[in-house]
């Protein structure tokens, strides 16, 4: 067997696994994984371009990665709340309180763009216009 064809093996075992291991519990999101891999494989059998298999297996493996870190599962315990299921692998950031008081300054002008309101270039231009068109005549 080529090494090509063990890795695109090994990328679709990954998928598999990850698959279980996020949806435990959850028949429908399984099934739907399932059929959703599978199709995706089956649709790029036929390849033989080795650069394109290798885009996909790594499409694949950045699949797997986004959905070890990234996906929650939560089931609903009672009206209101929820209980996550959190893995190790799962991405957990800083949580940062809103503050309503906070000052959110106007974005800055870039360069070359005209200054926004009564001074921005627009009331300047006009007269100069009106002098060429009086001169024209």
């Amino acid at each position: 067997m080529s090494q090509i064809r063990r890795e695109v093996f090994k990328a679709f075992r990954k998928l598999h696994r990850t698959r279980q291991l996020i949806f435990a519990g959850d028949d429908k999101a399984l099934e739907a994984g399932r059929n959703e891999i599978n199709s995706h494989f089956k649709k790029n059998m036929q390849e033989t371009n080795t650069d394109e298999i290798k885009k996909m297996i790594q499409l694949a493996l950045d699949v797997d990665k986004e959905l070890r870190t990234n996906v929650i599962q939560a089931k609903q315990k009672d009206e209101g709340v929820y209980e996550l299921r959190i893995t190790p692998e799962t991405t957990r950031l800083d949580n940062i309180l809103f503050n309503p008081d906070a000052v959110i300054e106007p974005p800055r002008r870039r360069k070359g763009q005209p200054a926004p309101g009564c001074c921005g270039g627009g009331a300047t231009a006009a007269p100069a216009t009106k002098d060429v068109e009086s001169k024209q005549k």
